[in-house]
């Protein structure tokens, strides 16, 4: 009998690619001689490749008319096995369907978040799992991986490295804490100001230099934590993926809310703080550190309601932890003396 050949579709985010991470690992160790194709946005190919579980990473822009039109020619001529929709969304699962990928796994009405997409799958699986990296573990034991998650590795590039370290060499930098106060939505955003204000106190009391790592569009945000840190200093930082990787590996902590940085420092060993408000950690926490080690240090107000709502604010529940809470969770993970 053939190796089966998967076609994995996560097209993004960030945090959401690591979350399905374990899951595409358990299909592989399953299956060391089939073939995974992974198709994502070209934003994260380095993200996906660093993993190294797939075969192949194939981009696709579900924006293009002409890129879905060559993506859907290309899965067509491979004949996969299977697709596995990781995403529920209708970008994601369309693709396969119109490639008349013959079997296609994917969330069951329940999990997803867009009315109607599982009428293009022709295997619904009802989850059970409370976070969204188990979740996507049972759709891999759908498509017959042995186990739904096991551990991965990233791999970052050595020329990244080296970046990083003649950066923190310039700015005179040996231990640091990773400040990421950006995160798409401002409703999980703890406030600029307080990311500012825990800089200038991990300087004054603990002689600890803080690196603000900021994205694309968020230059105005770093801004605002700079102008707060005041004498502190913080270094801003935005550089490509694979130096992100390392910035974060290297850190004595990392200090974010609910947001892709976040749950790639986890991925990568670091020890992280994460700042929660509306979201819920149960459901979108520090996976490896809540399953291999509790490396993540979870700080989220009592009796907070979790929504998905974006709105233009921080969530008023953010406004509950302050920076000694923060200082005290650092001090609790051994990362200040």
């Amino acid at each position: 009998m053939p190796e089966p050949k998967f076609l994995v579709v996560r097209l993004g985010s960030l945090g959401d690619i690591v979350h399905a991470f374990p899951a595409v690992a358990a299909l592989r160790e399953s299956y060391p001689e089939g073939k995974i194709v992974w198709l994502t946005h070209p934003r994260w190919r380095e993200l996906v490749a660093a993993a190294g579980i797939a075969n192949e990473v194939w981009e696709v822009e579900t924006r293009s008319f002409s890129s879905v039109r060559e993506m859907r020619k290309r899965i067509r001529k491979e004949e996969f096995s299977a697709s596995i929709d990781y995403q529920g969304l209708w970008k994601s699962a369309a693709l396969p369907f119109m490639a008349r990928v013959l079997r296609r796994i994917g969330f069951s009405s329940e999990s997803v978040r867009e009315f109607g997409v599982p009428l293009l799958y022709t295997d619904r699986v009802r989850v059970h799992g409370t976070h969204v990296a188990d979740q996507n573990g049972e759709l891999s034991l759908r498509a017959g991986a042995k186990k739904p998650i096991t551990n991965f590795s990233l791999n970052v590039p050595s020329e990244a490295r080296v970046a990083v370290s003649n950066m923190l060499s310039r700015e005179g930098i040996e231990k640091y804490i990773v400040l990421s106060p950006g995160g798409g939505w401002l409703s999980k955003c703890w406030p600029a100001e307080r990311y500012g204000q825990l800089a200038q106190k991990l300087g004054a009391d603990y002689g600890m230099k803080s690196v603000l790592n900021f994205g694309p569009g968020e230059k105005s945000l770093a801004e605002r934590v700079i102008a707060t840190a005041g004498d502190a200093a913080p270094a801003a930082y935005s550089g490509s993926f694979g130096e992100l990787m390392a910035l974060l590996q290297g850190a004595r902590c990392v200090v974010a809310g609910d947001t892709g940085p976040m749950h790639l420092a986890d991925a990568l060993g670091a020890k992280v703080v994460a700042i929660f408000g509306p979201t819920d950690p149960e459901r979108n926490g520090p996976y490896l550190g809540k399953n291999l080690g509790n490396r993540g240090i979870v700080l989220r107000a009592k009796n907070v309601e979790s929504t998905y709502k974006r709105e233009d604010a921080p969530h008023p529940s953010l406004m509950g932890i302050s920076v000694d809470d923060v200082l005290k969770a650092m001090r609790e993970a051994h990362v200040l003396s």
